[in-house]
């Protein structure tokens, strides 16, 4: 009997050096286990909104391409797309034998789409593909390293709006839900990286030179919003998302997926005075 492993798989291959392909696959995921939900189909634009950030920056290009991608990338891509691949096919009657621990929270999603379930699928998906891939984060450069603890943040914090609103927005909680919708089509704001990010990989300027260009919303979001939720964030993403081992990805208040604890800088810069008037207007939860 075929399993959704096996049929997940079959899927996946053609595609695994096309990142067109990767693309219209996922798009496909969104018509819900007979291809004709209109109730998955709002939820697609977020999850295309950051796959085709990476197809932009050739992130998921063939390594033997003229202009290869990265193994970091396309390898938590690929689990994103095999979770989901595999829901599907338990969703429609094949067996479960074999499958991923993550990908039940993507058969959650196909039972019942909600904005919930959607964060807790797409979430659960991409920390198991970076705990998959570590080896090959550290083989990215410091810049790339960087951005890719970046993503994670911004990720985990805008499930938390949806699912966790006192902790993501303190006492604007009402606020919340609606920010992190990811079918209103504001989570693309939260991956708003790509506006100071050029269309290449890999970077090679210095780091710094990245954060300096980021002095509007990104840096109000980020040292304003996330950075003193850091440690809540992470502590209860790991019990949402089952996978106790994210909270080693915050070390001493610093995001350290693949990234030493001592090169703190980056992370602690000196906020902006929008970034100052955040902290007062949303201080932490206690």
């Amino acid at each position: 009997m075929t399993t959704a492993a096996d049929y997940a798989r079959r899927q996946i291959d053609p595609v695994r050096d096309d990142p067109a392909g990767r693309v219209a696959l996922l798009e496909r995921l969104y018509g819900g286990p007979r291809g004709d939900s209109a109730a998955h189909l709002p939820f697609r634009r977020a999850a295309l909104a950051f796959m085709n950030w990476q197809v932009r920056r050739g992130l998921l290009n063939p390594i033997s391409s003229s202009r290869p991608g990265s193994p970091w990338w396309r390898g938590v891509n690929e689990r994103l797309l095999r979770d989901g691949w595999e829901a599907s096919g338990v969703a429609n009657g094949l067996d479960p034998a074999g499958s991923t621990s993550t990908s039940t929270a993507s058969l959650d999603f196909i039972r019942k789409p909600t904005a919930r379930n959607w964060y807790r699928a797409h979430n659960a998906s991409v920390v198991a593909g970076y705990l998959d891939n570590l080896e090959l984060a550290g083989n990215e450069n410091r810049t790339e390293r960087f951005f890719i603890n970046l993503v994670l943040v911004r990720v985990l914090y805008a499930h938390a709006l949806v699912s966790n609103p006192r902790l993501a927005l303190g006492r604007l909680a009402p606020l919340a839900p609606r920010l992190g919708d990811p079918r209103l089509g504001m989570t693309g704001l939260f991956l708003s990286i790509s506006r100071i990010l050029p269309a290449t990989y890999p970077l090679n300027d210095a780091l710094e030179v990245y954060i300096d260009r980021e002095q509007g919303f990104g840096r109000l979001l980020d040292v304003g919003v996330i950075q003193p939720r850091f440690k809540q964030l992470y502590e209860w993403s790991a019990v949402q998302l089952g996978e106790p081992r994210l909270r080693g990805l915050l070390l001493e208040k610093v995001p350290s997926y693949a990234w030493p604890i001592e090169d703190r800088g980056p992370w602690f810069p000196q906020p902006t005075l929008l970034a100052g008037l955040a902290r007062r207007v949303v201080p932490v939860s206690r």
